[in-house]
């Protein structure tokens, strides 16, 4: 095997060939001439990419490696790593953007000619970017706009001076440094110049920056443990609560924002979507992510930060810099016009003892427990007077009993406007109903604002309500209460929430269960609780004890469907012993395909089904995406489109649950961990198919165990030879009953909507015992 080559582990292999990771297991254990491991470790080994797919083509488990799998298993196996190989695509695709001439220049030449040359190039683009190299490191020595304070240059007097205790007890940790995007050495660009090729031939296809954003998303998913996101549907709403709402000054409405911060940028999601000629600045503490997130900011932007005359400046390009925020803030003298935020939770050794004297705390000095409280002083800090702040919080931090004195101080001086709990699952740790805070600085002179915004979406977790309409299944599947089973990040109805946000603070209206404008002087009490649960009433189920007869109504009359749908008796009958044939034959024969599903709701156009779709028999999730692809760089794969006819099972779990896809179904994307069977008419009936496939025998068998799930082979189902007018005949039962079990699902649903409701109005007095 050539030196360096790209080497793939068993789940790599299983992407590859859109199968699961027992099935290449089995394949190490079944085929003798399957390739040898050539690095990892014992339990989990890596193989070499050439050899497996020339193996998997000879096997013919494998047509052809699609580009973008071909290029993110370079990145994931390459000898520097992924990060450090992410850095030299991104360099490289700087380049194929911005001097695509230069690139073909290079492309043309073998490859140590190439990597000797890309230096010099990728210093072109880099410098054209991020500004001029620093000792190599691209983004030193950037010249700001006026008033702006570059790190790593500060002046003797600042506050936040590298060394050590300042005059008056101000302590300052050691400067920050700019994001260290190194221009490559040919010696580390060798190694990777197959792949800057290959990525160049994606960016040629799909662009520059969604090539760059399909390969770190990747590598997102693939690490989800080592990085804190912030979902893109949220970040673009958070960028729009930081226009100011109608009520606010005309001409400040109309002044386009200047300068936007983001004090811990993580992967750049906040400043990513952001419109406009803007100027952006981040700080990130690791410097491998605030390279990424330089490049990526830089290659989302559309045109070079200086053109390479240097005769005048055009957009202004990213400036990122990477350091501890609170201990060693990069941007000092900054007056942002708006800041993004998407602050570190519950962090303990945050600065506290050695902070305790920063100006910084103008609402009191924050408890050691109340780190949140402290980012929340940093980002007013570093606002201009009037501007916006718009940060993510855990719920604790607006009602925990050692923040009150600041709550309190927010509020006298009116620096906190809204505090709006969103569902649970909008964002990461995704069990918990995040809340979002608005703020703006006080202006001097100006009276503070005499009330407070709180708003209260968690009940809008659900589909929307027109999602399941001509499916003839129980609209969005929500429980009692409008709680969606299961919950999760796949079943966010953001379009509904989105709505409901912006409604909420571009109106500042009371919406019953919904928004609240509270007075100040309601909620300085002993505690300063501003949960907004606290002050809405959550509205009764059912839509309250005025809804509830027409909820009942509609419950009889599904009673007496479902009545109608009773299957008949079973009629008994010797177990029959059957020819059996398996899916896999099936396949093999081309009686039908099969396809494995990649698509999360919100990273395509189209509706995605997911798992929790088939369980409970909801609508296809149509979450359309909000202006940008998803973390996970799914829109950059093509999601197998539903079909009539097509049967879906899910994948993991070890229950029963198949799915025909109908008329108001075809469309939809198949999403993650479900297995799309087509198969002929002119061979297999579909529901004699999908009936089959329910069997709790056959699921077993084809079923294998890890050691907290069990996951389904699809190709191990088994089905009985019989002819299609029989299997049609067997299909028809099978359609009753699924139409049987979707009556029972609507009919629970009405049901608890009821009885919710009934104890709802019981104890509130809206509905009277007798």
């Amino acid at each position: 095997m050539p030196e360096n080559a790209t080497e793939v582990t068993a789940a790599g292999i299983a992407r590859l060939a859109g199968v699961g990771r027992a099935a290449v297991s089995n394949w190490r254990r079944r085929y003798a001439d399957f390739p040898q491991p050539v690095g990892g470790t014992g339990t989990s080994p890596s193989f070499a990419l050439a050899e497996v797919e020339q193996w998997l083509r000879d096997q013919g488990k494998l047509a052809e490696v699609p580009l973008r799998e071909r290029v993110w298993q370079a990145v994931a196996g390459h000898p520097a790593g992924a990060g450090r190989a992410l850095i030299h695509v991104g360099c490289a695709l700087l380049l194929v953007r911005d001097r695509p001439t230069a690139w073909l220049e290079l492309a043309a030449a073998p490859d140590e000619r190439m990597a000797a040359l890309l230096p010099q190039a990728m210093e072109h683009v880099l410098t054209a970017r991020l500004g001029p190299a620093a000792d190599g490191v691209h983004g030193a020595g950037v010249p700001e706009p006026a008033g702006v304070h570059t790190a790593g240059a500060q002046e003797p007097g600042d506050d936040h001076t590298a060394g050590g205790q300042e005059p008056g007890g101000v302590h300052t940790a050691s400067a920050p440094e700019p994001a260290r995007v190194h221009t490559p050495t040919a010696q580390d660009l060798l190694p990777s110049v197959p792949l800057l090729r290959a990525a160049a031939e994606l960016a040629a296809g799909i662009g520059a920056g969604q090539a760059f954003e399909f390969l770190l998303g990747r590598q997102l998913d693939a690490n989800p443990r080592q990085y804190t996101l912030t979902p893109p549907q949220l970040a673009e709403l958070m960028v729009d609560l930081a226009e100011p709402p109608k009520d606010a000054d005309r001409a400040a409405r109309e002044q386009p924002v200047r300068s936007v911060l983001d004090p811990a940028a993580g992967t750049g999601a906040l400043l990513r979507a952001v419109g406009g000629p803007v100027a952006l600045y981040a700080q990130e503490a690791d410097p491998a992510l605030a390279a990424l997130t330089a490049l990526r900011l830089a290659l989302a932007a559309e045109g070079p930060r200086r053109p390479a005359d240097g005769t005048h400046r055009a957009a202004p390009g990213p400036t990122v810099r990477t350091g501890d925020t609170l201990r060693a803030d990069a941007f000092p003298e900054l007056a942002a016009d708006t800041v993004l935020c998407h602050p570190p939770f519950n962090e303990r050794n945050w600065g506290h003892d050695e902070l305790a004297y920063d100006p910084r705390w103008e609402y009191g000095l924050p408890a050691r427990t109340e780190s949140e409280l402290a980012w929340v002083q940093h980002v007013l800090a570093r606002l201009r007077d009037g501007g916006t702040a718009v940060l993510l919080m855990p719920p604790a931090a607006a009602s925990r009993r050692s923040g009150r004195r600041i709550r309190a101080g927010l509020l006298r001086r009116g620096a906190l406007r809204a505090v709006i709990a969103l569902p649970a699952g909008a964002a990461p740790p995704y069990g918990i109903p995040l809340h979002l805070w608005i703020l703006c600085k006080p202006e001097p002179g100006v009276r503070p604002a005499a009330d407070l915004l709180l708003a209260d979406t968690s009940d809008l977790s659900g589909p929307a309500p027109d999602a399941s309409a001509g499916t003839g299944r129980p609209p969005g599947g929500k429980a009692a209460g409008g709680r969606t089973p299961g919950g999760g990040r796949e079943r966010f109805d953001w379009p509904a929430v989105r709505s409901a946000v912006l409604d909420a603070w571009r109106d500042r209206t009371d919406v019953e269960g919904v928004s609240r404008v509270v007075p100040v002087i309601e909620l300085l009490d002993d505690d300063v609780d501003l949960a907004p649960a606290r002050h809405l009433p959550r509205p009764a189920s059912g839509g309250g004890a005025s809804g509830l007869g027409e909820v009942r109504e509609r419950l009889t009359e599904t009673l007496r469907l479902t009545t109608g749908l009773v299957p008949p008796a079973a009629a008994p009958a010797e177990p029959a012993h059957r020819p059996l044939t398996t899916v896999g034959e099936l396949a093999r024969a081309g009686a039908l395909f099969l396809h494995s599903g990649t698509a999360v709701p919100g990273s395509t156009a189209a509706p995605v089904l997911t798992e929790h779709d088939i369980l409970t028999g909801a609508a296809p999730t149509a979450l359309p995406p909000a202006g940008q692809e998803a973390p996970g760089g799914a829109a950059a794969d093509d999601p197998v489109l539903l079909e009539p006819g097509d049967v879906v099972v899910p994948v993991l779990g070890g229950g029963t649950a198949a799915r025909v896809v109908d008329a108001a179904t075809a469309g939809a994307a198949l999403g993650r961990n479900l297995q799309l069977l087509r198969p002929d008419p002119a061979a297999v009936d579909p529901w004699f198919l999908a009936g089959f496939l329910r069997g709790t025998a056959n699921h077993r068998q084809a079923s294998s165990h890890a050691s907290t799930a069990a996951r389904l082979d699809a190709r191990r189902l088994q089905l009985p030879r019989m002819p299609l007018a029989e299997q049609q005949r067997y299909g028809e039962r099978f359609r009753e009953l699924a139409a049987f079990e979707d009556a029972l699902r609507t009919a629970g649903r009405l049901g608890g909507q009821l009885v919710q409701g009934m104890y709802d109005g019981l104890t509130d007095g809206t509905v009277t015992p007798g």
